[in-house]
């Protein structure tokens, strides 16, 4: 090993990317704050529980349509992007970049079950970690490839469960769909209760989302996704190398998918937020996810591109920077001001108010990010992973 071995300098890094990255991480939070705060299955019926009236129907309709499965969707492909830098990175200066590739996603595994386990159930670490360890096998498959396998992955999904809504109907997701009313007061009583409580719904779910909910769902997706971003990177599209001509079709693509994701809330309304119809409301959501992550894609490399040293470029990027450890500040966060062991505030905030929350949440982590790394090098958990990783402790202050 050479000893120039460890992370990318800061000098080295990618603003854009960085900034994609940034944005991705905030926008997560928008629809993981349903689940900090709600019973979890008001991710896939968000009808079941709280006012869905007035000001809080446009906030979830705000959220739903810009928001979920696009942010994730943009994260994923980052992610996917990053194992091929990653190993290239190592491969340029000499270093075992397969064996430094399984240590480091060996060690985001145990992070996520941590996570998982201890904080909160929707922990997505884990299901990259596992995921990683699959795709990086088509490594060195050409971009058009990767982009074909990928297609494989992501049609997946949409193909079972187009069959189950035919020969199945609602009866797919029934007891999903609309859970029982005490199991929903059941929950909220368990988060609003402290930490022991707590497990008594955290360890069952987050071991089903780990098992036959991943393989149910996030392996295809996740997977899919992650090969697509590495067929982008090779492109040179998530790196900012394209013309400004294809980012502006990128945005173009956007106007597409967020008519395809309003299209979707219409149907399910149409036919009364029915189990059936929400088999096929999905598929907007997931079909239209993709176009739509890539119109903000567009955004950014265009924003970057034309102000890469703006205060809001140097602002998202100083949080992509710190996307592991902001991903977990978040958690932390949130489940210190809804859970019982902190204000116990689970199950009793509105709409409103969780983009309320999620506002404050990006404001200070912006701001913390940027302090943060006028000093160090790296965000803490970010350190503790690169030094884990090389064996080696990694210098965290920027040098004088």
């Amino acid at each position: 090993m050479t000893r120039d071995a460890g992370p990318t300098p800061p000098s080295e890094r990618i603003v854009s990317l960085d900034a994609l990255r940034g944005v991705a991480l905030l926008g997560i939070l928008l629809i993981n704050v349903w689940s900090f705060s709600m019973p979890e299955q008001t991710l896939l019926n968000p009808t079941i529980y709280g006012d869905f009236t007035g000001a809080n129907y446009w906030a979830w309709a705000v959220s739903h349509v810009f928001a979920q499965n696009k942010f994730i969707t943009l994260f994923s492909a980052l992610f996917g992007a990053g194992i091929l830098l990653f190993i290239e990175s190592k491969e340029g200066k000499g270093q075992d970049a397969m064996r430094l590739h399984y240590r480091r996603t060996a060690i985001l595994i145990a992070i996520g079950l941590m996570h998982a386990y201890l904080l909160w159930y929707g922990d997505i670490l884990v299901a990259y970690g596992v995921t990683a360890l699959v795709v990086v096998a088509f490594r060195d498959f050409e971009a058009r490839q990767l982009a074909g396998v990928g297609a494989v992955f992501l049609l997946f999904l949409p193909v079972v469960e187009l069959l189950a809504a035919v020969s199945l109907g609602g009866d797919a997701i029934a007891s999903q769909w609309a859970p029982a009313e005490a199991a929903l007061r059941q929950e909220v009583a368990t988060y609003r209760g402290g930490w022991l409580e707590q497990l008594d719904h955290r360890a069952p779910s987050s071991f089903g989302r780990q098992t036959s909910g991943y393989i149910n769902g996030p392996f295809w997706q996740v997977g899919g996704t992650m090969l697509l971003g590495m067929a982008l990177y090779r492109w040179g599209v998530l790196t900012g190398e394209r013309s400004a001509a294809l980012y502006r079709r990128l945005v173009a693509l956007g106007v597409v998918g967020l008519a395809i994701t309003v299209a979707g809330v219409v149907y399910i309304e149409a036919n009364d937020w029915s189990a059936t119809a929400a088999l096929y409301w999905r598929q907007f959501i997931y079909i239209g996810s993709f176009p739509l992550a890539g119109g903000y894609l567009g955004l950014v490399m265009l924003y970057a591109r034309r102000r890469p040293d703006g205060p809001v470029t140097r602002g998202l990027a100083a949080v992509g920077r710190t996307a592991f450890t902001n991903y977990l500040l978040q958690t932390v966060i949130a489940t210190t001001v809804f859970y019982g062991h902190g204000l116990g505030l689970f199950g009793s905030v509105n709409r409103v108010e969780q983009l309320g929350f999620v506002v404050a949440v990006w404001a200070v982590q912006i701001v913390l990010s940027v302090l943060w790394l006028r000093r160090f090098r790296f965000g803490p958990v970010e350190w503790v992973w690169r030094t884990l990783t090389y064996g080696e402790t990694q210098p965290m202050r920027n040098p004088k």
